[in-house]
């Protein structure tokens, strides 16, 4: 290993949770939403096609934090049994060789997040007093006195921040609770949450955070966009601090996501499974300026595995390793259009699915039934059909043919190029029930899944115990069988997977 330059440029990382590209207002989104987030990407560059391919958490995380994909990480899973394989170097691990300092914010005891000298905790779960979450607020409580000890000891350092505002419970402080929603969530003439609450695997969860008698979904959805709209206003915290020690344009500050988030998008409400563009199109934008280009858009695809080769190469650090991803760095000075613009997808966390997606077409295969009654294979035309609602799969065999042999094509050979095997073929109690194995029908799921509260949600993505505080947790869940009292499930009978 080795560097270019003597004086190397701190790293500031956000990456933020459960935050949908589409939901922002420098990605075109209606509302102004990041107002503060849309000043930083004029100065700098955005990636208008950047994608979480292997959702959500742990396994988004992994990429970002790696540069290497599901093969190379064998993290697939939310709750993935025990550490990262130990052959596979972190950022911070890998920046420590050049003599980097580094501190992790809201983000311990996963398997992506190992390597960091320092590991601070926030409440990025609990209601305050006033019955809200103060989530960004409580994170810059605790990261800008860090920040402040990191410039003092001068040495280059890694800040990496997990912002929690997106993800459910979205509970933001006024004004920003009704500063996109003008009218009576509880109108009893609108049926909109109806099929929301009649969800029997998350509507105890709904119910705990969610307004009683809650009839609007438009409310709920104004509650994801006021939170990010909050979020906005407190990240400008963290720019304006590092303006204010001078330290700024000597910073490499990156904004992205783990993932995305389904709102009222195919029946998958309020949550992040699902591989619909929503739950897989996340944000980059990155600032340096001398190295980064200001107020650049690139439109080639990139993914989250292309984020570490790109800051090694912006940072001006060389290092031996082959990485999964690519340096996105040609792609913002115009030396290359696009990297792969057709990849495998994964999720494993409510359901276990698999696909490949390319620019016209997105086929997705369900590896076991799920809790949604969907069929075992979608398929949808991206071009016509952008919010894939269509499912082609009959009428397009072979197109589901096509895609399907590129994508088996595709894991032989990574599976070749790693010696190791497809880790979404060995999740066998990746929904947290040891011994349940694969679900037989899509009524086990449905009567099987369930999630009760913010804590419990909280103690579950992380695989958590009873006893361990909820704002250590990751945010996503380890369902839990529901009790043996309540009436069975009533779940549709619609086409097993």
């Amino acid at each position: 290993m080795s560097a270019k330059k003597a004086k190397l440029p701190n790293i500031v990382l956000i990456g933020v949770d459960s935050l949908r590209a589409d939901r922002m207002s420098c990605y075109g989104h209606d509302r102004l939403t990041t107002p503060h987030i849309d000043r930083f990407a004029r100065e700098g560059t955005l990636f208008e096609r950047y994608y979480s391919p292997h959702i959500p958490t742990t396994s988004g995380y992994a990429n970002m934090l790696t540069g290497m994909d599901v093969f190379s990480t064998q993290v697939v899973a939310l709750r993935h049994k025990g550490p990262m394989r130990e052959e596979i170097a972190t950022l911070p691990e890998i920046l420590r060789n050049f003599g980097y300092t580094s501190t992790c914010v809201g983000f311990q005891g996963n398997p992506a997040s190992r390597g960091f000298d320092t590991y601070i905790q926030y409440e990025g779960w609990g209601m305050q007093e006033d019955g809200r979450a103060h989530k960004a607020e409580k994170l810059n409580e605790v990261t800008l006195p860090e920040l402040d000890r990191l410039v003092a000891q001068g040495d280059p350092f890694l800040l990496f921040l997990r912002h929690m505002d997106p993800h459910s419970p979205y509970l933001p402080p006024g004004p920003f609770d009704r500063i996109f929603y003008h009218g009576d969530e509880c109108d009893p003439r609108n049926k909109s949450m109806e099929p929301v609450m009649a969800f029997k695997p998350f509507r105890d969860y709904f119910a705990s955070w969610m307004p009683e008698g809650i009839t609007d979904k438009d409310y709920i959805i104004a509650q994801y966009d006021g939170a990010i709209a909050y979020m906005d206003a407190a990240i400008q915290r963290i720019f304006t601090a590092l303006a204010t020690h001078g330290i700024l344009d000597e910073t490499i500050v990156v904004l992205t996501a783990d993932h995305g988030e389904t709102l009222y998008d195919h029946d998958c409400y309020f949550d992040h499974h699902g591989l619909y563009d929503v739950t897989l199109h996340v944000p980059l934008i990155i600032r340096y300026p001398g190295k980064v280009p200001a107020g650049g858009r690139v439109a080639g695809y990139g993914q989250e595995y292309d984020l570490v080769p790109t800051l090694l190469e912006l940072a001006g650090l060389e290092v031996d390793i082959e990485f999964d991803g690519k340096s996105l760095v040609p792609m913002m000075t115009g030396e290359e259009v696009t990297h792969r613009s057709e990849f495998y997808i994964t999720e494993c966390t409510w359901m276990r699915k698999h696909g490949w997606r390319t620019p016209e077409w997105k086929l997705i295969v369900a590896l076991e039934p799920d809790f949604h009654f969907k069929p075992p294979v979608e398929l949808y035309n991206l071009v016509q059909d952008p919010d894939e609602n269509e499912n082609l799969a009959e009428s397009e065999a072979g197109v589901v043919d096509l895609l399907r042999g590129r994508m088996e094509r595709w894991i032989a050979r990574r599976e070749e190029e790693t010696g190791l095997p497809n880790p979404i073929y060995h999740q066998e109690d990746w929904h947290g029930h040891e011994g349940v194995g694969a679900f037989k029908t899509s009524q086990q799921a449905y009567d099987t899944l369930y999630i009760g509260s913010p804590k419990q949600a909280a103690r579950i993505q992380a695989g958590q115990k009873d006893t361990e505080e909820p704002a250590v947790a990751e945010a996503e869940s380890e369902a839990t069988t529901e009790t043996a009292d309540e009436e069975p499930a009533k779940g549709p009978k619609s086409a097993e997977a």
